[in-house]
């Protein structure tokens, strides 16, 4: 017997409650495979994109497109001067799109222009009325 520590007791231990197996992984497993045997049911191809592929609302000119040169004058015309000024610059447009509202109740009419260098990109001119409001580029994929 040792004098420092006292006789240990033994102690019981809990019992512990077995645990059902997981079945998770299984039940996952389950469902997605039932998922993809059902979409070998279906039929998309009768869907059609609701994107439409132009933009355009009235094609003008389908050969039209713009230089540098041209792009370069434009770029250096000042907003709200007249609509004449921009057009003996760029000539008649690839198409014209859809008006729009930029500020409260001012229509805007929306030109748009190919660049020649770059197919993909087109710069969309922007008038409202009898004036020149601006210019964006627009990027088709």
């Amino acid at each position: 017997m040792n004098p420092i520590y006292p006789p240990q007791q033994a102690v019981p231990r809990p019992t512990r409650k077995r645990r059902k197996p997981r079945r998770r992984g299984a039940i996952v497993l389950a469902g997605s495979s039932m998922l993809a045997a059902g979409l070998l049911f279906v039929d998309l191809r009768g869907v059609e994109p609701t994107v439409s592929k132009s933009p355009c609302q009235q094609v003008i000119q389908a050969r039209s497109v713009l230089s540098r040169a041209q792009l370069a004058k434009l770029l250096n015309v000042r907003e709200r001067s007249a609509k004449s000024t921009v057009q003996a610059i760029v000539n008649e447009p690839y198409c014209k799109l859809a008006p729009i509202e930029i500020r409260a109740g001012v229509t805007a009419d929306r030109e748009a222009y190919p660049l020649a260098f770059d197919p993909n990109t087109w710069l969309v001119v922007l008038y409202e009325g009898d004036e020149y409001a601006g210019y964006d580029f627009a990027i088709r994929r």
